[in-house]
């Protein structure tokens, strides 16, 4: 993980996936999660591990899919403990991360709930 950027603040987690999802690296998505995090993905099921959620990266990206950055809610923070957002482009729902605060001050998500639209 020390090749990536790291998230010192809890909003740059977003940014960072953008640019490595566009950029087609899946380890660098999954260096963005905890080791044991959970994701809310694929749609009615759940992702659980940095491993697995690297696999389904790598399976993901394969489309070349391209993201578009979105600007962030206002972040809860509580502790180690943060709650991140943003708005979809079509105005439905929201994504949502609970982040956590690592021993060296960074961030790395630990549950995600995406909303994902199938890339075109």
């Amino acid at each position: 993980m020390s090749e990536h950027e790291k998230a010192w603040q809890p909003e740059d987690l977003t940014r960072l996936f953008v640019e490595r999802a566009n950029a087609g690296d899946a380890a660098g998505i999954a260096a963005l999660y905890e080791e044991q995090a959970v994701m809310a993905y694929p749609p009615g099921s759940t992702t659980v591990g940095r491993a697995a959620i690297r696999e389904l990266w790598e399976r993901v990206l394969a489309n070349r899919p391209h993201f578009e950055p979105e600007p962030p809610l206002p972040t809860l923070v509580s502790g180690e403990i943060a709650l991140t957002s943003t708005p979809p482009r079509d105005g439905a729902g929201a994504r949502a991360q609970v982040v956590r605060r690592q021993p060296d001050g960074s961030w790395l998500r630990l549950l995600d709930q995406p909303e994902f639209v199938t890339p075109k």
